[in-house]
């Protein structure tokens, strides 16, 4: 699990920045945390530290595509 700020969600990404100043953004958060966050509507987790959990999703069909997938939060 790695440190990072929750910054935004727009047109279906979320985007967090890291520890290391890089941004990444997610195409998929997993249905359990979005249960527990609403990170598409709940403007108070905008700018909230967490330890994210997040893994690399690649599509058998085509192995140049790549998302990335959110599976864990904690607040800090």
């Amino acid at each position: 699990m790695e440190a990072a700020v929750f910054k935004s969600y727009k047109n279906g990404y979320y985007t967090f920045l890291f520890d290391n100043g890089e941004d990444m953004v997610f195409e998929e958060v997993h249905p359990r945390v979005l249960k527990q966050f609403d990170l598409k509507n709940d403007k108070t987790l905008i700018d909230k530290p967490f330890k994210v959990s997040f893994i690399e999703v690649y599509d058998n069909a085509d192995e140049d595509f790549l998302i990335y997938r959110v599976e864990s939060l904690k607040p800090l």
